[in-house]
């Protein structure tokens, strides 16, 4: 069997395959394939499972070390997750229609197997990981194939350094601000129309945690993002809202709280009280998990360095 997967730029091959082809010749020999290069594509040649689990990583190091290098150690990772985690290529993608998303760090790949085998997940890390963006294209995705009947994305609507009472306009006006984020994320995976006929119908719900008390939300796909800002009474309440056939995805960046008044962050206290309950999964993203702009992984790694020294 040959796949030819195209390259769009040669410095990508470069930064993929290593001093001397080491990080390549590695992969060749884990998965007992070929992989021959050429100036815009690569080239991968052998049989079976190995074969399709060579090409699903060589296309996710392609989207991965797009401006930077990788060394032997990370790709000695890479290939120990795809031999025990993937089976074909299909596995890393979520299709929305025309558009594809992929995991672009292992840490994603983790985050996008336990929301497709847990009912409850909890993403931990730093701005820029992915971590609202992947689980919006999953639930879209799961809406999609009608293994959901609705979406319902939530955030606490925390006043930072703001009231809401002097914001402008009415009440949705005045939490419009909140939910934009989530917004914005499901306007890249789905047509502006789309999103607007699905919220009239009530199939997409984006609206405050509070909002969600006293409900039981069934056969859908639930977000809640910026859950560092929530207390452990808002979290217990949020969390057995949940119904029969339902998903729910809680994000959070711990390092980000906007809670008033030194408040305890509810969200340290809530994972120790779940980390026994193993249908629950717990995924902690890091600076290596950023895929925005290069810089954003220093300044992160910046603001770590600085707070463990202090």
């Amino acid at each position: 069997m040959k796949k030819v997967i195209p390259v769009h730029h040669y410095y990508v091959i470069k930064n993929i395959f290593g001093v001397a082809d080491t990080n390549i010749k590695f992969i060749e020999k884990e998965f007992g394939v070929e992989v021959l290069v050429n100036k815009d594509s690569i080239e991968i040649d052998g049989l079976g499972k190995n074969f399709k689990k060579a090409c699903a990583l060589i296309e996710f190091l392609i989207d991965t070390y797009r401006n930077e290098n990788a060394t032997l150690e990370k790709i000695k990772e890479h290939v120990a997750y795809f031999h025990g985690n993937i089976h074909a290529a299909s596995d890393i993608k979520i299709s929305l229609g025309k558009k594809v998303v992929h995991p672009r760090t292992t840490t994603q790949l983790k985050y996008l197997k336990a929301i497709a085998h847990k009912d409850i997940v909890f993403a931990i890390g730093p701005a820029g990981t992915g971590k609202t963006y992947l689980s919006v294209a999953m639930a879209v995705n799961a809406l999609a194939s009608g293994r959901v009947q609705r979406l319902i994305l939530t955030r606490p609507a925390v006043e930072a350094g703001e009231s809401l009472g002097y914001l402008p306009g009415g009440i949705s006006e005045k939490l419009y601000p909140y939910l934009r984020p989530l917004y914005d994320a499901l306007y890249e995976m789905m047509e502006f129309s789309k999103v607007e006929e699905y919220a009239e119908k009530g199939i997409i719900e984006i609206a405050p945690l509070a909002y969600m008390r006293g409900r039981t939300l069934s056969h859908a796909f639930i977000i809640l993002d910026e859950a560092q800002n929530c207390t452990t009474k808002q979290l217990k309440m949020f969390i057995t809202r949940l119904g029969s056939g339902s998903k729910m995805v809680i994000t959070a960046d711990a390092t980000q709280t906007d809670l008033p008044g030194g408040q305890p962050v509810g969200l340290l206290e809530t994972i120790k009280i779940l980390k026994p309950i193993k249908e629950v999964g717990f995924i902690h993203l890091t600076s290596q998990d950023v895929i925005r702009h290069e810089l954003v992984k220093k300044i992160i790694r910046a603001y770590d360095a600085f707070y463990k020294e202090a």
